[in-house]
């Protein structure tokens, strides 16, 4: 075992966290009321309220700039609101000691640095650290498998992190978060770096936690991948919900393309009736030569 989870491992065992109950299917399990942020002299986040609940994926969509990152960071209560509440698991979330948080909330942030280069299956196992000295722990092994199957990683087991692309650092990192087995999964773009194939199999990931009974709030560029894959979907503007609710009902063109400043269209995939966003563009006239 090395040197950094060691210590890992004695921190967090030596605290003796009290461990998350199992969520009924509908929980909240993070709920932000009236959220004020400021960041510099900007105001990021202006009065937003949202709950996630269990057995759900949330997407959280809109523009650059528009307090989607800042709002994950809150409701992982990384980042303290200047007005307003964060609730974790039904308790404030100040209230409740880092290793506890650890145990209720994993957070997937945009970039995965790490200062040394340790192996992967050494970066996935130190997901497994908030259960150190629980009876869980003798299922670190288990987690840690689990979760590089699920991201396919595995075949890379032993290679160094830092020796990755930034797609496969992109898995591992996930991979990490899966090992938590925590009952809210906060993931920041985390299809951003990923080819066609893997964006699809990180939102399936998503749908099987949620089906599982976990609570997943994921930041998402792609209206696409957010009308197929979420349960609900928060279109944020300017520091606010401009809308919330299933995707089919709250992504029409109006809004989008009033959110976004670019003229959209909406309409149901013909096979599926899921929404397809595209952007309008002026019609381009094709020559050939003869």
């Amino acid at each position: 075992m090395s040197r950094p989870r060691r210590k890992l491992r004695r921190l967090f065992a030596a605290r003796g966290p009290a461990l998350p109950s199992p969520a009924a299917a509908g929980a909240v399990l993070a709920e932000a009321r009236g959220l004020h942020v400021r960041l510099g002299r900007r105001e990021v986040l202006a009065g937003v309220g949202l709950v996630a609940r269990a057995g759900e994926v949330l997407a959280l969509v809109g523009p650059n700039g528009a307090g989607k990152s800042t709002l994950l960071a809150a409701l992982a209560a990384d980042l303290r609101p200047g007005l307003g509440e964060v609730r974790i698991d039904g308790r404030p979330a100040h209230e409740w000691s880092a290793p506890e948080l650890a145990l209720r909330r994993a957070v997937l942030l945009q970039a995965a640095a790490l200062a040394f280069p340790f192996p992967v299956e050494e970066v996935v196992r130190m997901g497994r650290a908030p259960w150190a000295g629980t009876p869980s722990e003798d299922e670190d092994g288990a987690a840690v498998a689990e979760a590089m199957a699920a991201t396919e990683v595995t075949a890379f087991t032993g290679r160094p992190f830092a020796a990755l692309s930034g797609g496969e650092r992109a898995r591992v990192a996930l991979a990490r978060v899966l090992a938590q087995r925590a009952p809210l999964l906060l993931l920041d773009e985390p299809t951003a770096a990923l080819d066609l194939r893997h964006q699809e199999l990180v939102l399936r990931i998503c749908r099987e936690r949620a089906a599982a009974g976990d609570a997943v709030v994921v930041v998402l560029h792609d209206l696409g991948l957010a009308a197929a894959h979420a349960d609900r979907a928060a279109v944020l503007h300017d520091g606010k919900v401009a809308a919330e609710g299933p995707p089919a009902e709250v992504f029409g063109d109006e809004l989008l393309s009033h959110v976004y400043r670019q003229p959209v269209e909406v309409f149901p995939h013909p096979r599926t009736g899921v929404p397809l966003v595209v952007p309008k563009r002026a019609g381009t006239a094709f020559m050939t030569g003869t």
